[in-house]
């Protein structure tokens, strides 16, 4: 008879165990040579040598689940511990699967396109109308190698600069006056990674969020980072984010034209990054449109209203100007 430990990493045992430990009385039952206490994330295991080996083989495959589907059924268990395969692992296209087990995946052609430039390049922008999923998708994206251990952090910045209203002196510590401008990428990583988990990894510096002030002197390796609102930037400061750039780590860089929030006489850092790098090599540019929106459909005519403005404005302006010099 010998004893081990188990430890459950990287996963929220209650995942593994199941509501009210109905998945571990399940493991139980397919191991009657085996005593085995669960206690937080620490499996005590006591019995059989050759029982314990198939165990500790099972368990292994049942935590690799639960890590890329976020779920673990029954069914799903069962199977597992049969040596078979689940119906999730015969789905394609899932770029990582929510906290509700719900599949990720990319949903428009352009979409589909910033997956694949993420694969085949170190450094994207991705740039679109707002609900297209580029955010969205790249923190996706950022996740996925996460838990694939292809990197060994994510970390996520945004300008720090106000929609058109002012929000005064906000209280509280530097974190509290940060976060409103950061919640959007707070959103989209509590859909994919359990609370507790995601509070752990930020606590660890596994996952950072940052105003895009706190990047300068910095060099970021082995890390998926992503720059979000980036027409929001500077010249100045998208280089000095750019060159941030250290081994092993790929970039991300979203952002709408559209939607620029700095004073008028001053230009879009991503404007003019879009111009001064679209020749470079290793660097992959996706232009999205309202067909990439994704969310509620008045979205895509909102956006439809104001480009179809936009234009009228502008063809008014051409001749007025037209005009004066004639």
């Amino acid at each position: 008879m010998i004893e081990k430990h188990i430890i459950i990493e990287d996963i929220d045992p209650v995942t593994l165990y199941g509501v009210n430990n109905c998945n571990l009385q399940i493991i139980k039952a397919m191991y009657p040579k085996l005593r085995i206490v669960a206690r937080g994330n620490v499996m005590h295991v006591m019995g059989d040598e050759l029982e314990m080996c198939a165990f500790g083989e099972h368990i292994t495959k049942l935590q690799s689940h639960c890590l890329k589907f976020n779920s673990l059924s029954e069914e799903e268990l069962l199977q597992i511990l049969h040596g078979e395969k689940t119906r999730k692992d015969g789905n394609e296209g899932v770029i990582v699967y929510s906290v509700t087990g719900k599949p990720i995946m990319a949903r428009s052609q352009n979409q589909q396109r910033l997956v694949q430039a993420y694969m085949e390049n170190d450094m994207v922008f991705a740039v679109g109308p707002a609900g297209s999923g580029k955010t969205y998708t790249s923190i996706a994206l950022a996740v996925r190698a996460l838990k694939n251990k292809e990197i060994r952090k994510i970390i996520l910045s945004r300008p720090a600069v106000e929609a058109g209203e002012k929000l005064g002196f906000l209280p509280g510590d530097m974190k509290d006056k940060i976060d409103p401008y950061l919640q959007p990428l707070y959103d989209a990583l509590e859909d994919m990674i359990p609370t507790q988990k995601l509070r752990e990894m930020m606590e660890q510096n596994i996952i950072q969020i940052a105003p895009l002030a706190f990047m300068r002197g910095r060099t970021l390796n082995d890390a998926v980072v992503i720059l979000d609102e980036a027409q929001n930037t500077t010249g100045a400061q998208i280089k000095m984010f750019l060159t941030r750039m250290g081994m092993g780590t790929k970039m991300i860089i979203t952002g709408d034209v559209t939607q620029i929030d700095l004073p008028q006489h001053i230009r879009s850092g991503l404007t003019e990054a879009l111009h001064i790098l679209h020749n470079v090599p290793g660097i992959g540019f996706i232009h999205m449109d309202r067909r990439d929106i994704v969310r509620h459909r008045l979205v895509t005519r909102i956006v439809d209203a104001y480009e179809k403005e936009a234009s009228k404005n502008h063809d008014k302006n051409k001749q007025t100007t037209k005009e004066e010099y004639s």
